[in-house]
């Protein structure tokens, strides 16, 4: 008996807890801060430390390894949907569709309503292609052309692009962050999405309101120079047949969501619709293009810049950035919870909180500080994620409730924070600052506050029922 208690694992200490974390948030601080690399070399160095831990309070390597496999295969669904969300994307350029869907947003710009038609535009780009990165780096980086030139502040314009552009990213199934933050939580992405719902609009509806008087209040000094917006469509109706049949795959996938149909058959739906009306109707459209735009994404030639910036995308191997990191992440979480670290963290941080309401606030705050800490915007989904799921099921609080909150903060807060990839990248191609843009910004800031507002009156709480557990 005393030999077997002997080799028994012991619990975690708090400060041994903390030096796996702060091993994993130094790391990630200097490797993307100084070096300005990927985060995923240095979240395996997380996971070693976290291994290196775990030997230390008595595991054996057997089942350290368990423990990584262990945290993959609670991400695996997600994995696939990712996987399957490169092939769509690549797909539905090829087809016509995300070129249909740019096109007719490009349509509503007005002088009399910039603003507005600022973040839609955004939003239906970013919804389109599921990138607010190559949103702002296209559709954001010529309306901020056309903001210079109606004499308008530069903050202003920008806030509106990332508004917009942050919309669509936290809304549309073809993010990535819109995958990996119920893939955290323990959810699938459409129950994600649909939770998400109601505190998105809601605050997206406060951001049209605001930018629409905005837009009343300023008298601009200038013309509009529609030049690089004309230029834009010339570029997609050149080399797509535009046509509002091409919308019809997104309704397909919405109807299929309607009628609660599971993630992974409702988005080969939407491959598959689009893959016919592509090869019937779309020119340049074959069998061979769309295998290979699934396979390596679209490849454009088009001669315009900007539009072969915003559709070199899609593709099942566009999406191993991203598959890569979530599988070392869950490697990292998986170790963690197993050996009860991440316990040890939580338990300690539960007691500064009260109520369900207090612990969304928590994981609300700790996606800001990952975002400042460990300045990548996946990982302030990641890590919180795998911190909070455990004592949200203890609770018996649904997933999504979770899910809701991690992209409720870390989603969008990464573009707040100066030295973050976010904001370094909106710096780098909108060439303006948070300094400059951050208060202007509003879902961006909104959002959070958003969550936990409607908390307190139960809207963003959902309890299990005996068919979800």
């Amino acid at each position: 008996m005393k030999e077997e208690s002997a080799n028994k694992p012991r619990q975690a200490t708090l400060p041994e807890a903390l030096l796996s974390f702060l091993l994993l948030v130094l790391i990630m601080s200097i490797g993307i801060i100084v070096y300005k690399v990927d985060p995923h070399i240095p979240m395996f160095v997380g996971v070693i430390g976290a291994a290196l831990m775990a030997f230390r309070l008595g595991y054996k390597w057997t089942q350290i390894e368990r423990f990584m496999l262990d945290g993959i295969n609670r991400a695996l669904q997600s994995i696939i949907i990712l996987c399957i969300i490169g092939i769509l994307i690549g797909v539905w350029i090829d087809s016509g569709v995300v070129p249909s869907m740019i096109y007719y947003g490009l349509k509503i710009l007005s002088p009399k309503i910039f603003f507005i038609a600022t973040i839609l535009i955004c939003s239906i780009t970013s919804l389109a292609t599921g990138t607010s990165w190559g949103t702002m780096g296209t559709m954001g980086l010529a309306l901020m052309g056309i903001g210079y030139g109606l004499g308008i502040h530069p903050g202003m314009t920008a806030g509106a692009v990332l508004s917009g552009a942050y919309f669509g990213d936290k809304m549309s199934p073809l993010s990535d962050t819109t995958n990996l933050a119920p893939a955290m939580a323990g959810t699938d992405v459409i129950t994600h999405i649909k939770f998400m719902m109601v505190p998105t609009v809601i605050t997206y509806i406060i951001c049209l309101v605001f930018y629409g008087i905005m837009g009343l209040r300023i008298h601009t000094s200038g013309a509009m120079d529609m030049s690089a917006i004309n230029e834009i469509m010339a570029g997609l109706s050149g080399r797509f047949l535009i046509s509002p049949l091409f919308l019809l795959p997104p309704v397909i996938v919405i109807v299929a969501i309607a009628f609660k149909v599971p993630a992974i058959p409702g988005i080969t739906l939407g491959i598959l619709s689009a893959a016919v009306f592509g090869l019937i109707f779309q020119p340049g459209c074959t069998l061979g293009t769309i295998l290979e735009t699934g396979m390596n994404g679209f490849k454009p030639a088009i001669g315009v810049d900007v539009v072969d910036n915003l559709l070199e995308t899609g593709g099942l191997m566009n999406m191993m950035f991203s598959v890569s990191l979530t599988i070392l992440a869950m490697m990292f979480g998986g170790i963690m919870e197993a050996t009860g670290q991440l316990e040890v963290i939580v338990s300690r941080l539960i007691r500064l909180v009260k109520g369900n309401v207090g612990l969304i606030a928590l994981t609300e705050a700790t996606c800001i500080v990952s975002n400042a800490t460990m300045p990548e915007q996946y990982i302030s989904i990641v890590v919180p994620g795998r911190m909070y799921a455990e004592e949200y099921r203890k609770r018996g609080l649904h997933p999504k409730t979770l899910s809701n909150a991690l992209e409720g903060a870390g989603t969008v807060t990464s573009a707040l924070v100066p030295w973050n990839t976010c904001g370094v990248y909106i710096r780098t191609t909108l060439g303006i600052g948070v300094a400059q843009y951050g208060m202007w910004a509003m879902f961006n800031w909104l959002m959070p506050i958003m969550v936990v507002v409607l908390a307190m009156f139960g809207v963003t709480i959902a309890k299990m029922s005996p068919e979800s557990e």
